[in-house]
């Protein structure tokens, strides 16, 4: 059993949410947009699972691939920054899904919350939204889940992004 802390688009600001609500993750994942600053801060606080998205530098670039596909306590997981959605994947994304089935995929991007079960595929969409100012989100969200044998208890945290 694994405790999961998800989470996208910071901008180069770890909000201080970060470290009350993930404080009994076992690790993070990072759906890109982060800045190198952001993830050498991460890594410091949690073992952390990471791509880079398309506001992200070549120093982050040569560090964290665009796309990653792990397994984690029995269950394939595919993380990206820009993956669409149920219905709405781009043909890349979608190729990967069909050919390789995760059990979850995660991807940011939209600054849009969104946790959906994908039928089609068969798999859990996690889109956590924005944790960080930038953006045209109100509020910056957060989600933790846990894995065993299946995701569960999946939790989301919204707060001021003016606050972090």
């Amino acid at each position: 059993m694994k405790r999961i802390g998800v989470l996208s688009d910071t901008h180069g600001v770890v909000p201080r949410q970060v470290y009350t609500f993930f404080e009994d993750c076992d690790e993070l994942w990072h759906a890109g947009d982060m800045g190198a600053g952001v993830y050498d801060e991460l890594c410091r606080f949690k073992p952390l699972r990471a791509v880079y998205g398309n506001m992200d530098g070549y120093d982050l670039r040569y560090r964290v691939p665009a796309t990653s596909l792990f397994t984690c306590e029995g269950l394939k997981v595919l993380l990206t920054h820009i993956g669409g959605w149920p219905g709405h994947y781009p043909p890349d994304i979608l190729k990967i899904l069909q050919d390789d089935r995760p059990d979850i995929f995660v991807c940011g991007h939209s600054h849009i919350l969104k946790v959906m079960y994908d039928k089609e595929l068969n798999l859990l969409h996690i889109n956590p939204g924005a944790a960080g100012r930038q953006g045209f989100h109100k509020v910056g969200t957060l989600v933790r889940f846990t894995i065993d044998g299946t995701p569960k208890d999946l939790e989301i945290l919204d707060f001021d992004k003016l606050k972090i």
